[in-house]
């Protein structure tokens, strides 16, 4: 019997009960995280990972694993890459900020 390829993103819930969804920022975080992680991983050079696919890997996941894409394990958000320039920059910048927050605040709550 062959069993299909199942993917796992549709058992992966993207969103964390609420009200934590919206207290800590709701879509437009979803929309900052993803953004800024996909400028990060593509850099001007070309990457083998097109933009659109990095923002739509790191768009799936919950608030608090997107914030994990920032941040160093002490929960400091890791050194930016040379390639981010301008607003690019300043968004990433903004997102290690705001996911610093975040994993201190899920961690507060409890949430995972």
């Amino acid at each position: 019997m062959t069993v299909g390829r199942v993917n796992a993103a549709k058992f992966i819930a993207r969103l964390l009960p609420e009200p934590h969804e919206t207290e800590l920022g709701g879509e437009l975080a979803h929309e900052l995280l993803a953004t800024a992680h996909a400028d990060i991983c593509c850099p001007p050079s070309g990457h083998s990972i097109s933009w659109d696919d990095c923002y739509a890997g790191a768009d799936i996941l919950p608030l608090t694993h997107k914030a994990d894409l920032f941040l160093e394990p002490d929960g400091e958000p890791r050194p930016l890459p040379g390639h981010l320039a301008g607003d690019a920059r300043e968004r990433a910048e903004e997102a290690g900020r705001k996911a610093a927050w975040i994993r201190r605040e899920a961690h507060r709550r409890g949430l995972r």
